[in-house]
Parts: C-alpha cells; structure tokens; sequence
C-alpha cells in the first residue's frame, strides 16, 4: 500500500510540475536578418553546472528526426518555450517548471559557435547566470533527455519546440532522436 501511495503521489507531483510548463501558445521567434553577435556555451547535461567546452563549439547544428536542430557541444537538444517573450530579457519558466526545464547556461562572453546562423545573446538567469537566448528566445534541456541525439521534449505541452539553426522554433513532430 505505502508503494502505491508514494508512487501515484509522486506521479502527481510530476503532473502538476508538468502542466505549470504548459499552456496556450505566446511569443514565437521570427526569421534573424543580424549575423551571429556572441554565443553560448553549454552544460556537461541538463542538470550539471555550466562548463565551457575544451575544444570544439559550444553550440552547434545536429541532424535529428526533426531536422537540422541546435544542440550543445556534447550534443544535448535545446528547446524554446512559447511562453518566453522575444527580447523581453527574462525566462517565463521559473520555480518547478526549471526542474523539467533547466536553463543553458554560459560563463563565457564569447562563446564558440558551429553552423548556428541565428542571433546568440544571453540574460541574467534569476541565479545570476548567462541563460543563453537564440534570436531573443531563452534556451533550455528537457529533464528527460538523457542521451546526444535524444528529443522527447519536441512539443511536450504544446509549448516546448526544439530551435533551428536560424533560431526559430520547428514545430514539427519529432522521433526518438537524430
């Protein structure tokens, strides 16, 4: 019985953790005419501390199920949130919604990028780090995505869309990876 308990408690917790992320359509990116002015490095996975790479770009283009998506440089799907309002300088996800939806983060000024064509920036993360932004759009990991290659946070609540490498949000359906 305690099993039982513990587990539908624990599902609730995740439904209700879940659907905060979720909701009505916001802001969407529109098409950058700006050449890339600074980029961002990554995370070692969505739940580490931010690291700057040790070679290679810290943000960088994969070819997934989706299509050309960007990825970091340990090649980890990012995602907008279409509740994020474009250039606005803050995030929308906050609290319990961070725990399915960690921020990219970087500790670099100038960061590397590989065939990401879009406007890269940053804003102050409510911790006070560089969330990492893609055409004025904040940028996260999906919890769930555990491998390279993996996007199961393609469209989860209708909110959350993997980015393309002009910095838009490709809202197509997506498989279990690249």
């Amino acid at each position: 019985m305690k099993k039982r308990l513990c587990f539908g408690f624990g599902a609730l917790i995740l439904t209700a953790t879940l659907a905060g992320c979720g909701g009505s359509p916001g802001t969407s990116t529109t098409t950058p005419t700006a050449a890339i002015s600074s980029a961002a490095p990554t995370s070692a996975s969505p739940t580490s501390a931010s690291t700057t790479a040790a070679d290679g770009a810290d943000m960088k283009v994969a070819s997934s199920s989706a299509g050309q998506i960007v990825v970091d440089n340990n090649g980890m799907s990012l995602y907008f949130f279409t509740k994020d309002v474009k250039d606005s300088g803050t995030s929308a996800c906050v609290d319990a919604c961070l725990v399915a939806w960690p921020i990219f983060t970087t500790t670099s000024d100038a960061p590397t990028v590989d065939g990401v064509t879009g406007t890269v920036g940053t804003i102050a993360s409510p911790d006070g780090k560089k969330h990492v932004t893609l055409n004025g759009m904040p940028l996260y990991y999906y919890a769930k995505d555990k491998a390279p290659g993996d996007v199961t946070g393609q469209g989860v609540g209708g909110v959350w869309y993997l980015v393309s490498p002009a910095g838009e949000m490709i809202k197509g359906a997506a498989g279990s990876g690249y």
